[in-house]
């Protein structure tokens, strides 16, 4: 039994549970594989290969890779579509869209064609705003990672992806990883700021820019200002998250 699968469409929902009711916990946009961890008679438990997350999709949106195709996958450097949303091509000439941050690798495999703009996954923190910007105003969306919904760490993470830094998924992970700046003053534009609830615990990131201002997933992808405290919101004119930490990965 093959045990590793493709996402061959545009996005595909990762949820906590085998049930459509369920929690949106990610999404699998198209090109990401992933490994079969369970089969049920209508969904199958899976772990993603970027960040090893586990969950929930459904058998219909699964297609199935040879173990050869998955280890390749690993082994390359990622190639992401990099138009807002484009198209892949069947062999009949049938349309899919495909998003921001898909991965086209496997393309030839799901004999697919993408004629529009791509782009390798290179280590450069000076392009990392600019891939941030052109998320701005995208709607929130728990679970989510694409233009069209995100959620504050799908944002990051995405970000980071697109110009070859490695994030988990949520927030909390995240907060774990890269080089902690003591204080603001010393941050630089890229780097992460990681925010807490009343009992400490990680719940929101955003990326810092610069002039003390940060982009983050919070209604939608916008711009607030960053201070000492955590973000102010310019338009309830009030803090609405309190500063944890910041993490460096340059």
């Amino acid at each position: 039994m093959i045990n590793f699968g493709v996402s061959a469409q545009t996005i595909v929902p990762l949820r906590k549970e085998p049930s459509d009711k369920s929690e949106l916990s990610s999404q699998i946009l198209y090109g990401e594989c992933f490994e079969i961890l369970r089969r049920e008679e209508n969904w199958s438990q899976i772990k993603t290969a970027y960040d090893n997350y586990v969950g929930w999709i459904d058998n219909k949106q699964i297609n199935c890779i040879e173990k050869k195709n998955y280890l390749e996958y690993n082994a390359q450097n990622e190639i992401f579509c990099d138009d807002l949303v484009n198209f892949i091509v069947d062999e009949k000439k049938n349309k899919q869209t495909v998003v921001l941050g898909s991965i086209l690798n496997l393309t030839a495999h799901l004999n697919h064609k993408f004629e529009g703009k791509c782009t390798n996954s290179k280590s450069a923190k000076n392009n990392i705003i600019k891939t941030s910007m052109r998320y701005l105003n995208s709607p929130y969306l728990w679970g989510g990672k694409s233009p069209f919904g995100i959620d504050c760490s799908g944002f990051t993470q995405m970000v980071y992806r697109m110009n070859g830094l490695k994030l988990k998924r949520d927030a909390s992970q995240q907060a774990k990883q890269g080089k902690k700046i003591k204080l603001i003053k010393n941050s630089k534009a890229g780097d992460l700021a990681f925010f807490k609830n009343s009992k400490d615990v990680i719940t929101h990131v955003g990326i810092i820019l610069e002039k003390n201002q940060i982009i983050h997933a919070h209604g939608k992808v916008r711009i607030d200002k960053l201070t000492s405290e955590g973000i102010y919101n310019v338009i309830e004119k009030k803090i609405s998250h309190n500063l944890a930490t910041i993490k460096s990965h340059f």
